[in-house]
């Protein structure tokens, strides 16, 4: 298993880039494509993962996104693939705080994450932050009472998407909405 590399970027890709370590190179898929530059020294947190039909390493500037990978992973339908893929549009920050808060709204705007597993996400990874379980469906109750109130879908998610309160309640949740609604 691997912990890190640390070497030279000496190629990049639309997902990857190519590190040299020692005179050889390894290819590592990443999040985040853009935060490299070729000849760029850098260290790597990696993981390797290894399937029947598969092996391949993927990397991360931090320790904190690496443990955000592994946890996604852990959640029953999300992968590899589609763990790297929502970690390339959020930060380990948000999303921890979107699971925190029940934000499945949040959630499902993620490349690759559907309805069924942004609530598996939350069931799963919520019990780990905060040793309680989550409630995938609060967002869709405040969603639904807002959708009622004649507000537009569009509008609904974008705003719910960019509330993260952890310890908010579906009141607190709604209030918040419409006080952001207003002001559009």
């Amino acid at each position: 298993m691997y912990y890190s590399l640390r070497g030279k970027i000496i190629d990049k890709y639309d997902s990857y880039v190519a590190i040299e370590v020692r005179d050889v190179g390894y290819e590592v898929l990443v999040s985040h494509v853009d935060d490299f530059e070729i000849n760029q020294e850098v260290l790597l947190y990696v993981y390797q993962v290894v399937r029947e039909d598969d092996n391949y390493l993927v990397g991360f500037k931090q320790k904190i996104e690496k443990n955000a990978f592994i946890s996604l992973i852990s959640v029953k339908g999300v992968g590899p693939k589609i763990a790297i893929s929502a970690l390339s549009a959020t930060t380990p920050e948000m999303l921890m705080k979107a699971i925190a808060s029940n934000n499945i709204t949040y959630l499902k705007k993620l490349p690759g994450i559907g309805a069924k597993a942004a609530a598996q996400i939350i069931l799963d990874l919520k019990g780990q932050l905060t040793g309680e379980k989550g409630n995938p469906e609060q967002y869709d109750d405040v969603r639904d009472a807002l959708k009622q109130l004649g507000f537009k879908v569009a509008q609904i998610d974008k705003v719910l998407s960019e509330i993260n309160e952890p310890n908010a309640t579906n009141d607190e949740i709604l209030a918040i909405a419409l006080k952001k609604l207003r002001k559009k």
